[in-house]
C-alpha cells in the first residue's frame, strides 16, 4: 500500500502539471504562476519520494544497462549464460532486482530487437520488474536509433536516412518528420529514449567513428537539423539525446580503441562544435551525451570529457545553462578507460556533472564502488540525488509514471505504416547527390541503357537492410524495368574479382559501382580503371562517406547515398534511372586527394538533370 499511494501521489502531481500547462482560460502571467506552481510541486513530491528510497536503490537509478535477451525473464539459454557471464544475473528481471538500475540499454547484438512484438514485450517485462521493486519506480528503455550506419531496430520498423543524407536534403522540415516518425515507432514498442540526434561537426574527412553519422560540416546548418530533430521527437513523446559533447568531429581516433585528442582552440570550439548543443539545449533537449575525448583547451588536466568538471559543470551546466539529463556515452569504450581504472571512472563522471553511467563494462564493479564513495563521502548523498532528481523528472515528463506500458495494438497502428514508409522513400529522394555526369549519362534511358551490371562493395549490412548493397540495388533496378545483374567485388576487390567484373561487363549497357571509403590505396581505385577501360559507361555510388570521388579516375558519373540502407539505396536507384530528380547537396566539402587545402567540391554542391 504504501508504494501504491506513492505512485498515485506521482501520478497526481503530472496531472497537476499537465492541467496547468493545459489551462488557457488564465492570464500568460497567471500561467506562468501556475505552471511554476505545479513544477515545484511535483519537485516537491519526486524529492519525497528519494527520501524514501535506499542507498543502493539510489546508486542503482544512476545506471542504465545492456542486458541480453528477447525477454525480461525468459530470456533463451545462450542469453542467459551471457547475463551470468557478464553481469551475474540470469534475466533483466534480475538485474534490476538486484542492482535497481534506472535504464536499459537495447542492441541488436544482445538479442533485444527481434520483431516489433517481441521489443513491446520486453518492455513491459521491464517496466513490470521496474514496479516490482521496493520503491515502485518505471525505467527508461534507450537505444541507438540514429538511422543510416547505425540503427538497432530494423524493418519492419520503417528505416530513415541518416544524418548527413539529412544534411544533404538540407530541409529541417524532413529532418523533424524524420525524428517524429522514428520517435512515434519507437515509443510504441516501449523505447522512450533514443540517442539521437548526432550534434558532432564533421570537420575531419579521416573522422572513423563519426562521419555521416553527422549531419554536415557547417556548424549553423548542423544546428538547424539537430534542433529540427529534437522538436520532432518531441513530438512523438521520447526523450532525446544530442551527443557527444563537447564535440568528436575532428578527431581521427576512435574513441571505442583509443582516447582521441581534439586540438581545437577555445574559440575554435566555439565557432565549430558548439552551435549544434547550443540549437538542442534552446530547443529543449531532454538529454546529452558526453564524448570520451580529450580537449586541451577545455581541460588543461586533459582527461576525457566524461571525467572533466570543467568541461561537463563548467561548460555544459554554468556556461550554456542546461540543466537536463547528462548520460555518458558507453563505459566500456577505450576512451574512457584508458587514464583511469573502471572503478574510478564511475566516481569522477558523477564529479564532473554526469547524471546517467551507461553500459559500464562490469556493472559490480562501478555499482560498488560508487556506492563505497557515496558511504565514504567521496561523493555526498545529496550529489547523488541531484542526479536522481533529474532522471525522475525525465521519467515524469515521458509519463513512464502514468503508464510505462505498450500494446500490440498500438505496435501495429504505429509500426512500418505505408504512410511512415512512404514519408522515408520521399525523404531519401531529397538526400541523394550528384556529383558528376560527363556527357549526361544520366538519367539512363531504359531504351540505350536496359541491361545493367551492379557490382561494388558489400559492408556489413546496418539492422533492417534486407541484402547487400549490390543485390538491394540490383533489385531497385529490376523494379524500374531494367534487366540487372549484381556482382559483389567487396571492399578490397582482388585482381581475380576484378577480372570477374570485367568479364561480366562485357555487353552491358553501364556498369553502376557502390565505392565504400575509397582511400589512396584501395583497390576499389583499380576496379574502377579497369571497368572505365571497358568502355561501358560507369557510374559510381559512394554508398558511405561522399570522399570517394576525390580517389576515383574519371569515369561517367559519380554520385553519394552517404548509407547503404535500402530506403537510401532505393531512391539512388530511382535518381539514376530518372524517376527521381537529384536533389541532395554535400553538406561536408570533397578536397582533393593528396591535398586537403583544395577542394574539389564545397559545401552546397549538386549536380540535377
Amino acid at each position: 500500500m504504501h508504494h501504491r499511494t506513492s505512485r498515485r501521489t506521482l501520478l497526481t502531481a503530472t496531472a497537476a502539471t499537465v492541467a496547468a500547462a493545459a489551462t488557457g482560460a488564465v492570464s500568460a502571467s497567471g500561467a506562468a504562476a501556475a505552471s511554476a506552481s505545479s513544477s515545484a510541486s511535483a519537485t516537491k513530491r519526486l524529492k519525497q519520494l528519494i527520501s524514501r528510497m535506499s542507498l543502493e536503490e539510489k546508486v542503482g537509478q544512476l545506471f542504465v544497462m545492456r542486458v541480453y535477451g528477447h525477454s525480461a525473464t525468459e530470456p533463451d539459454q545462450a542469453d542467459i549464460d551471457a547475463n551470468l557471464a557478464e553481469i551475474g544475473v540470469r534475466t533483466a528481471a534480475e538485474l534490476i532486482a538486484k542492482y535497481h538500475v534506472g535504464g536499459i540499454i537495447y542492441f541488436a547484438w544482445a538479442h533485444n530487437t527481434r520483431d516489433p512484438h517481441q521489443i513491446a514485450d520486453l518492455s513491459n517485462g521491464i517496466q513490470r520488474a521496474g514496479l516490482a521493486s521496493p520503491t515502485p519506480l518505471p525505467l527508461l528503455i534507450s537505444t541507438d536509433q540514429e538511422h543510416g550506419i547505425v540503427c538497432r531496430v530494423g524493418e519492419p520498423a520503417t528505416l530513415m536516412p541518416g544524418a548527413m543524407a539529412l544534411g544533404a536534403g538540407g530541409s529541417s522540415s524532413d529532418a523533424r518528420r524524420a525524428g517524429k516518425i522514428a520517435g512515434t515507432e519507437l515509443a510504441a514498442i516501449g523505447i522512450n529514449q533514443n540517442y539521437a540526434p548526432d550534434a558532432d561537426v564533421n570537420v575531419n574527412p579521416a573522422n572513423p567513428v563519426i562521419g555521416v553519422r553527422s549531419f554536415g560540416a557547417d556548424p549553423q546548418a548542423v544546428a538547424a537539423m539537430v534542433a529540427a530533430q529534437v522538436k520532432g521527437y518531441q513530438v512523438a513523446g521520447i526523450a532525446s539525446t544530442a551527443k557527444h559533447f563537447p564535440g568528436h568531429g575532428d578527431t581521427n581516433t576512435d574513441s571505442h580503441t583509443g582516447l582521441p585528442y581534439i586540438h581545437h582552440t577555445r574559440e575554435q570550439w566555439a565557432e565549430l562544435d558548439s552551435p549544434p548543443f547550443r540549437a538542442a539545449i534552446a530547443a529543449g533537449i531532454d538529454a546529452i551525451m558526453t564524448a570520451h575525448i580529450v580537449v586541451p583547451a577545455l581541460d588543461p588536466a586533459e582527461d576525457p570529457a566524461t571525467l572533466s568538471r570543467p568541461i561537463l559543470t563548467g561548460i555544459l551546466r554554468e556556461e550554456l545553462g542546461y540543466d537536463g539529463v547528462v548520460v555518458t556515452d558507453s563505459l566500456g569504450m577505450e576512451g574512457v578507460r584508458t587514464k583511469y581504472g573502471d572503478e574510478r571512472v564511475p566516481v569522477l563522471a558523477l564529479q564532473a556533472g554526469v547524471d546517467q553511467l551507461l553500459n559500464p563494462p562490469n556493472l559490480d564493479v562501478s555499482w560498488n564502488a560508487l556506492l563505497a564513495a557515496v558511504k565514504s563521502g567521496e561523493i555526498s548523498e545529496a550529489r547523488i540525488e541531484e542526479s536522481i532528481l533529474r532522471i525522475l523528472r525525465l521519467k515524469m515528463k515521458l509519463g513512464l509514471f502514468d503508464d510505462p506500458f505498450v500494446t500490440h495494438r498500438g505496435v501495429d497502428r504505429a509500426v512500418g505504416t505505408r504512410a511512415h514508409l512512404a514519408t522515408a522513400d520521399r525523404i531519401a529522394e531529397h538526400t541523394t547527390t550528384l556529383l558528376t555526369n560527363d556527357g549526361a549519362v544520366l538519367p539512363l534511358s531504359r531504351r540505350s541503357h536496359k541491361n545493367l551490371l551492379v557490382v561494388g562493395a558489400d559492408p556489413a549490412s546496418p539492422s533492417g537492410t534486407t541484402g547487400p548493397p549490390t543485390t538491394t540495388l540490383a533489385t531497385a533496378f529490376g523494379e524500374l524495368g531494367y534487366a540487372a545483374t549484381a556482382l559483389s567485388t567487396g571492399t578490397a576487390p582482388t585482381q581475380a574479382k576484378i577480372a570477374e567484373a570485367v568479364a561480366a561487363a562485357q555487353g552491358k549497357d553501364a556498369v553502376i559501382v557502390g565505392t565504400y571509403n575509397v582511400s589512396a590505396t584501395s583497390s576499389q581505385r583499380t576496379l574502377v580503371g579497369a571497368l572505365v577501360a571497358t568502355g561501358v559507361p560507369v557510374i559510381t555510388l559512394a554508398i558511405r562517406n561522399p570522399y570517394d570521388i576525390a580517389q576515383l579516375p574519371t569515369h561517367a558519373a559519380s554520385l553519394a547515398t552517404y548509407s547503404w540502407t535500402d530506403v537510401e539505396l532505393r531512391a539512388a536507384a530511382r535518381v539514376i534511372a530518372g524517376r527521381a530528380e537529384p536533389q541532395g547537396r554535400l553538406p561536408v566539402p570533397v578536397q582533393r586527394a593528396g591535398d586537403p587545402t583544395q577542394v574539389l567540391y564545397p559545401v552546397g554542391y549538386g549536380l540535377t538533370y
